[in-house]
Parts: structure tokens; sequence; C-alpha cells
């Protein structure tokens, strides 16, 4: 069987890094469209780069949890049959030991500069007078991720995954960002078999043919088990 995953923040949530949509998200705190948008980078480079120089080091000191560790396992039993995509920009899948991401919403321990275009690791704070390791140009360097407005990364790879799968499970996803949302849609078009893992059922959960709902570290560590029992 060839399993597609996409993740979302609900994932990540124990992990203590916070979602974006729910009651209390990010977005319900912070305005994104001062924060998360290209023109808001170009307007208040400072206040972009404090948001996210804050969310990396909270990243950092974050940890995988047993939802993550558990998907890992599922990868290293299913190899290329296993397709893990994620929105999220942080890179808990990849400490918890998943080989193979594709982040469709960038890394946020990458760096890219507006000015050449090349991307580089960086762990460390940003600032409007940083230079970019490639050109040396400072004041250009943005995180490496997908912005309100911008494209998301990998979308060939995702839809050529999405058409060889039997099964599409997604897990802590809202179910309102597009064109993650419509994933599922997809999968059905195509006939494939469909599963939501979700504190909750989500904005579409009724796109899909099964639901388990509770925290990611109970149902996505059970439905693992099930899979590889």
């Amino acid at each position: 069987m060839r399993v597609f995953v996409l993740t979302g923040a609900g994932i990540s949530a124990e992990s203590g890094l916070g979602t974006f949509r729910d009651t209390g998200g990010l977005w319900a705190r912070f305005d994104p469209m001062k924060l998360a948008t290209p023109e808001a980078f170009v307007r208040d480079p400072v206040s972009v780069h404090a948001f996210y120089n804050a969310r990396r080091r909270n990243m950092i000191d974050a940890a995988p949890n047993a939802a993550h560790a558990a998907l890992a396992r599922m990868g290293a039993v299913l190899g290329d049959r296993l397709t893990l995509v994620t929105q999220n920009i942080d890179d808990l899948h990849e400490r918890a030991g998943s080989q193979r991401v594709i982040h469709m919403h960038g890394e946020l321990l990458r760096a890219r500069c507006t000015a050449c275009g090349g991307s580089s690791p960086w762990r460390d704070d940003l600032t409007t007078a940083t230079p970019c390791p490639a050109c040396a140009q400072a004041g250009g360097l943005r995180p490496d991720v997908v912005w309100f407005g911008e494209v998301p990364m990998h979308m060939a790879a995702i839809g050529a995954a999405l058409q060889g799968a039997d099964l599409f499970v997604s897990i802590g996803t809202s179910g309102s960002v597009y064109p993650a949302a419509g994933l599922v849609s997809e999968a059905r078009s195509l006939g494939i078999q469909t599963r939501e893992l979700n504190l909750e059922p989500s904005d579409n959960a009724a796109m899909f043919d099964h639901g388990d709902y509770g925290p990611a570290t109970t149902v996505v560590p059970a439905w693992v088990d099930r899979m590889l029992g």
C-alpha cells in the first residue's frame, strides 16, 4: 500500500508550537497581513523579522512528540511507499527520524535572499543588517517560508505522489487552507480512500471516509500501530 500523509499545525501543537486558526491561535493574536505577506516584509521588515525570530527560537527549543515519532516509524517500514507532506515550517518530523519530508509551505530553518534568490540553512535571528551568504547583500534575507499570496512549494511532486497513492491521510489540519485543503477532494476524485486524524473534525471533515479524533499523540500512534500491525 502506498500512503500519502498530509500534516498540519495540529501535529506539532503538543510540542508547544502554536496553531494558526484555532481559538487563541497565532492569527487570533497577530495580524497575518502585517506579518506574513511579501508586502508586509517590504513595509516593515523589522516587525516581520521579530515575529519569525521568536517563532524560530521557540521551534528550536521544542521537541518532536509521539505523533512525529510514529510517522517516522511508519516511514522506516514503508520507505518510499510513504509520502509525507507537511504544511508546517518546523523541522520536528526530521528530528523524529523521518527521512523524506516535503515542506509545501517552506522551512523556518532556511533563509532566502530576495536579491539573488539563494536559499541557505539558517538557525540564528535575521535582521535588516544580515548579509546574504551567497551575494553578501544586506537587508534582503527573509524566512524561506510561503506567505499569504505566494504559491506553495513542490506542488508538482505533491500531485504526482497523490496520483500514485492508495490511501490519503490528513493529520492535524484545519481543512481551511488551500490548496492543501483541496487534496482530499482530489484524492476522492481519484478513488483513493481518505482518513482524517485530528483533535476535532476539520472544516472539510465531511470529505473523509473515516475520522479518528483526539490528541495527535494518541490517535496517530494508534493508527500507525494498526497500519503496521
